[in-house]
């Protein structure tokens, strides 16, 4: 048999202590309640503002749509007007694009650039240098470091 303070040190908690710890207890579970609570609000935030800036979003295409429609209208009277509205359309969509900060890469002439282009044709043209951007065939959206989408590009090969 153990006797003295080997045998058990705890001794029993003085009602100090123990309205301490109900205290802290009760701070502890406050704070859990509100972590729970802010987690809960940022997700209904979160949804609110992806909902906001899909409607932004999408209302920055319905002027684009209207004139689309217009030059339709339009075109059945002179297609010539329908091509210059088709046109018209295409420069305000590609305005839209470049508010959302993807602006439009078509530059033909500049050096090939893999993190601008897609290489999707090769030609020989000993008249331009190699590795240089020879026709745009598709276009491309953004910049270097923030790309929607690569141009696909021609590019030259000499020699």
């Amino acid at each position: 048999m153990v006797t003295g303070a080997a045998a058990d040190d705890r001794q029993p908690e003085a009602p100090e202590e123990q309205r301490q710890l109900a205290e802290l207890e009760d701070r502890w579970r406050r704070c859990m309640a509100d972590l729970d609570n802010l987690r809960k609000r940022y997700a209904r935030e979160l949804d609110r503002e992806r909902e906001a800036e899909r409607a932004r979003a999408t209302a920055a295409w319905l002027p684009v749509l209207d004139n689309l429609e217009l030059a339709l209208a339009h075109g059945a009277v002179d297609p010539e007007s329908l091509l210059d509205g088709l046109r018209a359309v295409r420069d305000q969509g590609v305005a839209v694009v470049e508010l959302q900060g993807y602006p439009r890469d078509d530059e033909v002439g500049v050096p090939f650039d893999p993190a601008r282009h897609d290489v999707v044709e090769v030609r020989e043209a000993p008249e331009v240098p190699s590795g240089v951007v020879v026709q745009v065939v598709r276009p491309g959206y953004g910049s270097p470091t923030r790309q929607l989408r690569p141009a696909a590009v021609a590019v030259n090969k000499t020699g």
